[in-house]
């Protein structure tokens, strides 16, 4: 028997994208069909949504719902993988320019709730027949933004619908998607669903705990990730409910589509390279360089930053150590967007160090593979971190990863310490405390490394030869879709 998913998420790349969530939605599905199983994603009817599928078709009138008038269900294909799309169209809901979850101010929609409880309630009618041709067996909501999903479901059932299993996967914990109680009633919900063993949450509702509280199995993205959410240090308070579901919980790492990210068919950046003609590498260095405005100087060491400007991600942190790196003779780029504070931060950076320090505020996603194909080592000293991508594409790109020891990047990253180098197993530069003595002794083991020529080579080659594609992840979702009876 084909086992029918069906993803419920609010991104997916290349339709629509703020994060790596969005990522992992695009790659997942197309692996699992490699594999067998007929996956197919239910996303919100934005802009960029519509504009990016193939042949639309109309599926039903899901009636009205939430306050706003008529819902309709279509469904599209994506190129090139023909993965199967259901959009829901709610134009008053959905059709905004923009940032799908912020208004112009960045601030959050005032009716995010029902803008997701949604979606929640869409994935779950698709599950209990709403498209006549096609029914999943499981429905896999991904954060907050799906958490309703299981528990429309569990709804459901109770009104007489047929059992339909389901997935909660955690890619952020910290983002939870939580909403005032006095919201309960526009959710559609059964009252007593408003609990402790429920939605409710410190007085508010939750859309993230009412998926790990009614969702058959959770699912992490890293094993690493999986064992610290149940700790009060990174459970965010949910860390309770998760130590009694510590049978349901998989920590499954993300991989990477190397079909987008590998040196050797990237287009986006100066020169292609492989792991046996390294040439391209110095090319994308200058191209970087040049295009930052940095001194030409390949025998800098040149650190880039792919990031969400935020605390979570260390950058607080990477700010107090600058100075180490350009005393050192060093360079920086940094690309992102975010906090405030740390935009500021940065731009006084590079105003203090011209020539070695180099920011652009935002997100391109051209200039994103060029800096992690012309760095010589990429950094992410987050906090925390459920599973990261960016150390995988610098890993792939043989810039040796320097990251702080947590959830995905502590599953990912080997050390260059003495003795993994002496094992032949280092393939970055992984430090223990989240401090400045921490960070700046990784930067100083990066610099020792790039001395050593012969050795520094080694790294970069056994960084490139690691692989962490689709394949081992989606047959590690097929284990957990069994586990609920689906074969």
């Amino acid at each position: 028997m084909t086992v029918c998913v069906l993803h419920a998420a609010a991104e997916m790349f290349p339709l629509l994208k703020t994060g790596g969530l969005a990522d992992v939605v695009g790659a997942l599905p197309p692996a699992q069909s490699q594999l067998g199983t007929n996956a197919r994603v239910v996303l919100p009817g934005f802009p960029a949504v519509t504009a990016g599928l193939d042949d639309l078709q109309p599926v039903a009138d899901l009636g009205h719902a939430f306050g706003v008038g008529s819902v309709r269900l279509e469904r599209g294909v994506l190129a090139p993988h023909g993965v199967v799309v259901y959009v829901v169209r709610c134009d008053p809901f959905y059709d905004r320019p923009g940032n799908p979850y912020l208004d112009g101010a960045h601030r959050s929609y005032a009716d995010n709730d029902r803008r997701f409880a949604l979606l929640g309630w869409a994935a779950a009618r698709i599950a209990t027949g709403a498209d006549p041709a096609w029914k999943p067996h499981i429905v896999h909501a991904h954060d907050w933004h799906a958490g309703l999903a299981p528990a429309y479901l569990r709804a459901f059932q109770r009104s007489g619908a047929a059992k339909v299993a389901s997935v909660m996967t955690v890619h952020n914990l910290a983002y939870q998607g939580t909403f005032p109680a006095s919201e309960f009633g526009v959710l559609q919900l059964p009252g007593d669903f408003y609990a402790v063993e429920g939605v409710e949450f410190y007085g508010h509702v939750s859309f993230l705990k009412a998926g790990l509280y009614y969702a058959d199995r959770i699912t992490t993205v890293s094993p690493t990730y999986a064992r610290e959410i149940q700790t009060q240090a990174h459970g965010a308070g949910l860390h309770g409910l998760l130590q009694t579901r510590t049978h349901d919980i998989t920590g499954i790492l993300n991989g990477v589509d190397y079909s987008i990210w590998s040196p050797t068919v990237d287009d986006a950046i100066a020169s292609k390279y492989t792991v046996s003609k390294m040439s391209g590498k110095s090319k994308c260095k200058t191209a970087l360089q040049e295009r930052m405005g940095l001194a030409r100087d390949d025998d800098a060491l040149l650190f880039g930053v792919v990031s969400r400007l935020t605390e979570q991600k260390g950058l607080d942190l990477l700010l107090s150590a600058v100075p180490d790196i350009v005393q050192r003779g060093g360079q920086l780029v940094v690309l992102g967007t975010g906090d405030p504070a740390l935009e500021t931060g940065m731009k006084n950076a590079a105003a203090a160090h011209p020539g070695a320090v180099a920011v652009e505020l935002g997100f391109d996603e051209t200039l994103s593979h060029s800096i992690i194909a012309g760095s010589d080592v990429v950094m992410v000293p987050s906090r925390f971190e459920p599973c990261g991508l960016t150390q995988l594409y610098a890993l792939a790109y043989g810039a040796p990863p320097l990251v702080h020891r947590v959830g995905g990047l502590a599953d990912t990253v080997v050390d260059s310490s003495l003795e993994n180098l002496a094992d032949d197993l280092a393939t970055g530069f992984v430090f223990d405390t989240f401090d400045r003595a921490g960070i700046v002794g990784a930067i100083r083991r990066a610099f020792a490394l790039k001395a050593r020529r012969s050795e520094w080579k080694a790294v970069v080659k056994r960084a490139m030869g690691r692989n962490f594609g689709w394949e081992a992840a989606a047959l590690a979702y097929s284990e957990v879709y069994q586990g609920l009876g689906a074969h």
